[in-house]
């Protein structure tokens, strides 16, 4: 990822939120952090600013006001914004889920670990592509 842009992380769990936080530290992730706790909220986001500034947006899909696969349908319909890259992650690993959100044209679909090293061991793997494929 290009350490000059902001990661976008659309996530409603203050636990998830932090841990994310921790583990951007203890990887050394210089992308800034920031942090929407709902989609309608990220959509603000990217409407305020320059959608350049985002590296990709890590999205939690059962969030209150808009669920992820509603803000997946309105971002990706949307010119503006639909180049940048989008990952689910989520603790649903439901095949409708899945498949809506790939049908929606994610770059990739996690379900969230409960085991931190692993949570660690997934972040690692998401920001090594990111880096290597920016």
């Amino acid at each position: 990822m290009n350490p000059t842009k902001s990661v976008l992380l659309v996530e409603d769990d203050k636990i998830d939120v932090m841990t994310i936080r921790r583990i951007f530290k203890e990887l050394n992730i210089q992308n800034p952090l920031t942090v929407a706790s709902n989609g309608e909220e990220a959509l603000d986001l990217l409407m305020q600013g320059s959608t350049q500034n985002f590296s990709v947006i890590l999205l939690d899909l059962n969030m209150p006001r808009m669920s992820g696969i509603e803000f997946l349908t309105v971002v990706k319909s949307n010119d503006h914004f639909r180049h940048i890259p989008i990952v689910v992650l989520t603790t649903s690993n439901h095949e409708d889920d899945i498949q809506q959100a790939y049908d929606l044209s994610v770059e990739g679909y996690m379900v969230k670990p409960v085991d931190y090293d692993q949570f660690v061991e997934m972040m690692k793997n998401i920001h090594g592509y990111w880096t290597t494929s920016a």
